[in-house]
């Protein structure tokens, strides 16, 4: 949640600015926030000339945004530069506290400012796919009637968690997760500027590494571990954060794990490779490794959607929707708890009997095609849908599956350069064995036997 980077109290109308936030005393994350759009960290798609946010703030436009991303992207950042930049009054409204009668307050409160003085209101509504359906509809008459430019955030997809018609009057901006260069530019404008730690206290550049890595592409979480750091650091009278300091301040060993270098590759082939020999506790091994060093948890579930095709296959029919539903669960809901669901992906693969006939089989058809057997597609097979195409044969000869016994036709389907390759040779482990039995049966018959 971003409220308390917001030091006001609800119903007090345009709310605490980053300048009033500034003063020492206030967190690092806080005193560090973007005041521009030129200050705010990566995010470039939202920044260039011409862009939507651009847009609403060059050119002074009125339009609402749904922001999605993960946190830490710059949600309620952009919010506050939108207030600021344009001289609107900010006024925040908690979708975990407030109710459809304090919505409602809001919006009338915008309305009357904006007829009495004439000036906008910025309604900030943070999380709010934690709103039920009707506090998202109180929110529809002032985003329609423009008393209110509606700046809504959520880190779930809006498509599940926001109504409709909130949507279509939205324009609707996707934050991506900061890279490890967008977090080291963090930490490095925190060290050196005065609103931050004003060059007080140096950086290691192992520590360094290790707050970008524990960071996951979350600026706050970044600063929040570098000022803990730089106090830890400050009460052992330490110039320079080194790598013990930062892992005794932030509670958290170092792992070495380089996403770029050998680390990442070694544990990621460790990983699928425990997955296929199924070690399980193995392979939550390099699981855990690779969510505690920062891996980014889609690479871990594109890896889990490679493997249950690659190393089980129909020998587990349930491995493939368990692994992509895995994934979809990191874009829904990410870490800390899509960790979950990785792992629980990682031992459902790594328990499922194995069969790595479709790679052998898409393998072997590829090579052949690669060698140039593409021989024509038999005329019975060819499209007969066209004028013309019954007096070239094409179709002629077809006997349609679903008249025949078994709903299985005897004819010749591949070119004959390939008539008589096997690509697909199942194995009889897990459900591949019912799978092998059948396709033998079905292969004779198609074959006439041959």
């Amino acid at each position: 949640m971003d409220e308390a980077l917001f030091g006001a109290t609800p119903g007090t109308g345009a709310r605490g600015s980053l300048a009033g936030n500034s003063h020492s005393s206030a967190p690092l994350a806080v005193r560090m926030r973007p005041r521009t759009l030129d200050e705010l960290a990566g995010q470039e798609q939202l920044r260039t000339a011409g862009a939507p946010l651009q847009q609403l703030i060059e050119g002074d436009a009125s339009m609402s945004l749904l922001l999605w991303g993960p946190p830490g992207t710059g949600k309620t950042t952009i919010a506050s530069i939108v207030s600021q930049q344009t001289d609107r009054r900010f006024v925040e409204v908690s979708a975990v506290s407030a109710g459809v009668k304090e919505v409602r307050a809001a919006i009338d409160a915008a309305r009357a400012t904006l007829a009495g003085e004439g000036r906008e209101t910025v309604l900030f509504v943070d999380e709010v796919h934690r709103f039920s359906k009707a506090q998202q509809d109180a929110l529809l008459p002032g985003v329609e009637n423009r008393w209110v430019t509606l700046v809504a955030a959520t880190t779930e997809n809006p498509f599940f968690s926001v109504i409709s018609p909130l949507l279509s009057r939205s324009l609707l901006l996707r934050l991506e997760s900061l890279t490890d260069d967008d977090v080291r530019g963090v930490i490095a404008r925190a060290l050196t500027e005065e609103r931050g730690l004003g060059g007080s206290v140096g950086l290691d550049e192992d520590a360094r590494e290790h707050l970008v890595r524990l960071a996951g592409g979350d600026a706050r979480r970044a600063l929040t571990y570098l000022e803990a750091a730089a106090g830890a650091a400050t009460s052992r009278d330490l110039a320079t954060i080194d790598l013990a300091t930062a892992e005794t301040a932030v509670d958290r060993a170092a792992v070495r794990y380089d996403r770029q270098g050998d680390q990442h590759y070694d544990v990621t082939s460790a990983f699928i490779k425990s997955i296929r020999g199924s070690d399980v506790d193995a392979a939550l091994h390099y699981l855990a490794r690779m969510i505690e060093a920062g891996e980014d948890p889609r690479f871990i579930a594109r890896r889990l959607v490679i493997s249950a095709s690659e190393d089980i296959g129909l020998a587990d029919p349930a491995a493939l929707p368990t692994a992509v539903a895995a994934a979809q669960a990191v874009q829904l809901i990410g870490l800390p708890e899509a960790q979950l669901n990785l792992a629980q992906a990682t031992i459902a693969l790594a328990v499922a009997p194995k069969s790595n006939a479709v790679t052998t089989a898409i393998g072997a058809a590829s090579a052949d095609v690669r060698a140039g057997k593409v021989g024509p597609v038999p005329a019975h097979l060819r499209d007969a849908h066209y004028g013309g195409a019954k007096k070239l044969g094409h179709g002629a000869t077809y006997r349609y599956s679903h008249d025949e016994p078994f709903g299985i036709a005897e004819q010749q389907y591949a070119p004959d350069v390939v008539t008589d390759q096997r690509y697909y040779r199942p194995t009889d482990r897990g459900a591949e064995a019912a799978v092998k039995d059948r396709w033998e049966r079905v292969r004779r018959l198609i074959r006439g036997a041959r």
